[in-house]
């Protein structure tokens, strides 16, 4: 099978658009569900940018590609969104390397990989800026943690959280630079929506990475901050399925304070949005109302062994689509919905997130890329 031809000027085919939407279907059930709900010209560009990112996960996620092929291939990409790198030679590359092991909606999304692109390059400058900008970001940040993926995770809360940047944080950062271009009243508030925008992302992630504790370690990988754990006398690396200590019960309540409080932000986020443009609101509110739900599970199964057993049932996720559809014009209503919700969640003192670049906890010293820090009260 060859990819189809592309070429950086070359516009969008019907068919081109066809297969994004039909993609996404295959790639991602919640954005699929999500995506559709905004304005018909940023849905499509959000859907390009999703697709973009997944490209990127499918590279570094691929336990078929050795850590030199799994750079070489994101620098690459990354020159392929940049306009500077043919996206068939890509496809046609990488394609053949691909394991076994991945799915085939993602083998086809890269054998894919100039349809895709045809579709980026036709978005506006300011919306291809945003864009290129997470995928660099993401790609770099992806590739620095693979590298080091260890069953004793993360050294502390602050590592963590510059992980779910890397693969969150910045994706919300895009996001929001794309809903700026799409109206400018929400573009008055730009400065705001960056800045809770790092933890809207990190919010969804942390919820991603606690329900799928045990099915990263299978494969070798463990995103929990050591630090937290320690303090509850629990040693990530020798941690067991179905053999956990009290103390791991008390760590993860830590961190779904710390995930609470993220969604919250991401509530407020939302509410920055004005009232009226109801599909951003919904597109923001679905993710939030199922991350919450997930949380709650967790907090009751605390000594879950499989992301199946935490998984939200469908009647959850249509409760979800409905309550917030009903409020979404309400910032009173989706506040008392929040409250209402999680109330039976723990808390953390996570104040905000600021785009200030380091480290901290001394990791600068190992290479550690730079990424956003949490003020805690």
């Amino acid at each position: 099978m060859q990819p189809p031809s592309s070429s950086a000027s070359s516009p969008p085919a019907a068919e081109d658009e066809r297969y994004q939407v039909d993609r996404l279907q295959g790639v991602s059930r919640t954005f699929a569900l999500t995506i559709p709900q905004l304005p018909a010209g940023l849905a499509r560009v959000v859907s390009n940018a999703y697709l973009l990112c997944r490209i990127a996960d499918t590279i570094e996620d691929d336990p078929g590609l050795s850590f030199e092929q799994q750079r070489h291939y994101s620098d690459m990409f990354i020159d392929v969104v940049a306009g500077v790198a043919d996206a068939t030679r890509f496809a046609e590359e990488l394609h053949p390397l691909l394991s076994p092991q991945m799915l085939e909606d993602e083998r086809d999304l890269i054998l894919n990989t100039p349809r895709v692109i045809r579709i980026t390059h036709s978005c506006n400058a300011a919306q291809q800026a945003a864009m290129l900008r997470c995928v660099r970001i993401m790609a770099g940040g992806m590739a620095w943690y693979q590298e080091r993926e260890t069953l004793e995770g993360l050294p502390d809360q602050p590592a963590m959280d510059r992980y779910c940047y890397f693969v969150a944080g910045v994706v919300g950062e895009m996001l929001t630079e794309l809903f700026c271009d799409h109206s400018a009243a929400i573009a008055g508030h730009r400065d705001r929506l960056m800045q809770l925008s790092v933890s809207f992302g990190q919010g969804l992630q942390m919820t991603n990475i606690l329900k799928d504790i045990w099915e990263d370690r299978r494969r070798g990988a463990c995103w929990l901050p050591r630090e937290t754990f320690r303090r509850a006398g629990v040693d990530l690396a020798q941690l067991q399925a179905g053999d956990v200590p009290a103390g791991f019960r008390t760590a993860l309540g830590e961190l779904i304070g710390v995930a609470r409080q993220h969604l919250e932000n991401a509530l407020t986020y939302t509410l920055l949005i004005p009232a009226r443009e109801k599909g951003i609101r919904r597109f923001c509110l679905w993710a939030i109302g199922m991350a919450v739900l997930t949380l709650k599970k967790l907090n009751r199964h605390r000594d879950f062994r499989s992301g199946r057993e935490v998984k939200i049932s469908r009647n959850s996720v249509k409760l979800t689509i409905l309550a917030t559809n009903l409020t979404t014009s309400s910032d009173r209503l989706l506040k008392w919905l929040f409250a209402f919700v999680a109330k039976d969640l723990p808390r953390s003192h996570i104040h905000e997130t600021l785009s200030v670049p380091g480290c901290g906890s001394g990791s600068q010293a190992s290479g550690c890329p730079d990424g956003p820090r949490i003020i805690r009260q």
